[in-house]
């Protein structure tokens, strides 16, 4: 597992991209964060075929989310988006460009995201 940080002032935009082995595909990361938000790009090359994005609602316990690009059958960007909202309490903006949306790889996906989180806590 790689990881490689841009800068970025405190309240500013933070780069950060990363990449990780799981299971037998190559997956990289990109995570911009931005003041209150967080744009996060997951892929295997370079892509950009959907994008969804999620929020926390005062009236709901469950994060809003919409797909913003793509095909809206394709809820793997807005799922992954919904549940890192619910994590951070931030809007999420979501572009998952990968072909594997099994639930069990999706997992691996998200706990390599929150690994990188928990070092990092930073750039996110």
């Amino acid at each position: 597992m790689e990881a490689a940080g841009g800068g970025g002032a405190a309240g500013g935009i933070a780069l950060h991209d990363f990449s990780g082995q799981l299971g037998e595909q190559r997956v990289h990361f990109h995570a911009m964060r931005l003041r209150d938000s967080l744009f996060l790009w997951v892929g295997a090359a370079p892509a950009l075929a959907s994008l969804a994005v999620a929020m926390c609602s005062p009236r709901d316990s469950i994060p809003v989310a919409a797909s913003l690009l793509g095909d809206p059958s394709d809820t793997a960007s807005s799922c992954l988006a919904r549940r890192l909202a619910s994590k951070t309490k931030k809007q999420i903006f979501v572009s998952y460009n990968l072909q594997n949306t099994d639930s069990n790889f999706t997992l691996l996906i998200e706990n390599r995201i929150k690994e990188e989180m928990t070092a990092f806590p930073d750039k996110f």
